[in-house]
């Protein structure tokens, strides 16, 4: 069980990152109001969806693959920020 906790704990800490550093680019700049707000929407989606999929998972393997989807997912944020923030 320590697994599933410690993924969705990593799964929000990623989520909650990337709508702090969108709430910052809106303070900075209200002219990417509506990307950002765009943006902290399709994060929000994946964080249900990857949920329900851990909740499902019942294997060890099932978590490993959805773990390399989450980093593979925050890469992708990471490239998207720091487009946004230019």
């Amino acid at each position: 069980m320590a697994n599933i906790r410690d993924l969705k704990k990593e799964v929000n800490n990623m989520v909650y990152d990337v709508v702090d550093e969108c709430y910052s680019i809106q303070l900075f700049d209200e002219s990417k109001k509506k990307d950002t707000d765009e943006f902290i929407d399709e994060v929000a989606d994946f964080q249900e969806e990857v949920m329900t999929e851990i909740n499902k998972a019942t294997s060890k393997k099932e978590f490993s693959v959805i773990r390399q989807n989450a980093e593979k997912k925050a890469e992708e944020w990471v490239k998207k920020l720091n487009k946004l923030q230019k």
